[in-house]
């Protein structure tokens, strides 16, 4: 079986802590590659924060372009209405039924998985690596392991606890920074920074107008 690591988000923008995270469980775990998968209409986003699925899928795709062993998947942008994690391993699972996956996860979604859509289909297709940062303890994240463990009648190598870095960034920081002009310079791959400036993305401005054709394209109302 062919180990591949799963990577979804919104992507909005990817950053170096998304990146970081990826390469060191490719490593760690022994994994052939790493698929990120940007969010096409996530239920539990607002629309309104989101740039489009095609432009967050093209910074994906800059900020990955030099690993071999990174690659981007379209797949969820592609697909109508709000998308869902456990359809998109279970798709996964029926195209490339030759793979093993492993979905990277941070550490508040392992807290959270349970009220997911049927979190128990997401399990039946993937190991769930989930990484532990300082601010949640590995107590706390053994705990709540073992309780979704017996909940869901798992194996113990279902869910795999990851040590990880505390990088204080977030894709909500960096656009709150761009927004106000101020530097995002490291937090995010250069050749994205380019794309995003040349796009002028998450400036005020631009930002209102990348919403309102978010809701235009998808026909969803922001919330």
């Amino acid at each position: 079986m062919n180990r591949i690591g799963i990577m979804g988000g919104t992507f909005n923008p990817i950053h170096i802590g998304h990146l970081l995270l990826a390469e060191w469980v490719l490593d760690a775990l022994q994994l052939k590659e790493i698929w990120f998968i940007p969010t096409g209409n996530p239920y539990k986003k607002r629309a309104s924060e989101l740039v489009s699925g095609d432009e967050r899928y093209h910074m994906t795709t800059l900020a990955i372009q030099n690993n071999s062993h990174f690659k981007c998947l379209d797949m969820e942008i592609r697909r109508e209405g709000y998308t869902y994690s456990y359809e998109t391993l279970e798709l996964l699972k029926e195209k490339y039924p030759e793979n093993d996956y492993f979905f990277i996860t941070g550490a508040d979604c392992l807290f959270s998985i349970d009220s997911w859509k049927y979190p128990e289909r997401i399990f039946q297709c993937c190991t769930l690596v989930a990484a532990v940062r300082d601010q949640v303890s590995i107590k706390e994240m053994e705990k709540q392991k073992l309780r979704l463990e017996q909940k869901f009648s798992l194996d113990c190598q279902k869910i795999v606890l990851f040590p990880f870095i505390q990088l204080p960034v977030s894709s909500t920081e960096i656009r709150q920074r761009i927004s106000k002009g101020q530097s995002v310079k490291y937090l995010i791959p250069e050749n994205v920074l380019s794309y995003i400036k040349e796009k002028g993305f998450y400036s005020e401005v631009s930002f209102e107008k990348t919403a309102e054709s978010n809701e235009k394209s998808t026909g969803c109302q922001a919330v």
